[in-house]
């Protein structure tokens, strides 16, 4: 049964998981079933995936490891429209923020094995983050399949469920961040006059030059940036100015705002 994937909800995320883990050639899965309320996304994943479009208690009753990837309000009705498909042999992994694996247990009313996910995008081009944490009766085989599969498209990292709601805050919505500062960067060299096209490799050169200088290093984000700091230079200058505008405030804030609506996404 383990041999068959099935995904309920084919949106970004369970494209992006479902890309890595195609590109990678995990052998493990033999079988993909897909569903999803919009036709024109089993479509998708049908032709680029080969998967077969289900119907839920169907795909269910299929597959061995079902990936619950709906929006979180959308959990329950899932999960009390199935319940009669589900057993102890499943292996049920969610990626909806802020939903406990004592939630969804209490959901099921059965002794299913959960592994809570906490993915990002980035597995789509095989540097993705997950976080797993496993529910009250997984056992370590059924942690180690979902490890596995996330593995296949960048890392897995065993977390403590208290603290997922700042993972999902962190990794989980970090790419925007990023995508979000590499896009004003691109437009301040623009307005500085910098063609578009060199703008971008630029500044996504930089980027990516700099995170490997940290990883390399191993060194503080902040000893780097002061080796670039000369005195009375121009470095110096634009960082006093991303320090007077509220940067490192505004990273503050908005992690925990998301932190925060991941607590109430679980209590809804």
């Amino acid at each position: 049964m383990r041999s068959s994937l099935g995904v309920i909800g084919c949106g970004k995320m369970a494209y992006a998981l479902l890309k890595g883990l195609t590109a990678s050639s995990c052998p493990d899965i033999a079988n993909i079933y897909v569903n999803d309320v919009n036709p024109a996304r089993t479509t998708l994943f049908s032709t680029e995936f080969n998967s077969v479009a289900l119907e839920q208690w169907e795909l269910i009753h299929k597959s061995g490891i079902i990936l619950l990837a709906v929006k979180p309000q959308q959990v329950p009705q899932v999960l009390n429209l199935t319940k009669t498909a589900w057993n102890e042999e499943k292996l049920l992994i969610s990626v909806a923020a802020g939903i406990t694996t004592g939630s969804l247990e209490s959901l099921l009313g059965i002794e299913v094995p959960i592994v809570r996910v906490m993915p990002n995008t980035p597995c789509l081009v095989g540097s993705g983050v997950a976080a797993l944490c496993p529910g009250k009766y997984t056992r370590s085989e059924d942690l180690d399949i979902a490890a596995n599969l996330f593995a296949a498209s960048g890392i897995a990292l065993l977390m403590e469920e208290k603290n997922m709601d700042a993972v999902t805050a962190v990794s989980g919505s970090g790419p925007a961040y990023m995508f979000l500062v590499v896009e004003a960067m691109i437009n301040a060299a623009v307005q500085v006059g910098l063609d578009s096209s060199v703008a971008r490799q630029l500044v996504l050169k930089t980027a990516a030059g700099s995170i490997k200088m940290l990883e390399d290093t191993g060194e503080h984000p902040a000893i780097l940036r002061e080796q670039v700091c000369s005195p009375a230079g121009t470095t110096i200058a634009g960082v006093r100015q991303l320090e007077e505008h509220g940067l490192r405030g505004a990273f503050f804030q908005a992690i925990e705002k998301a932190f925060q609506r991941s607590i109430e996404l679980g209590k809804k």
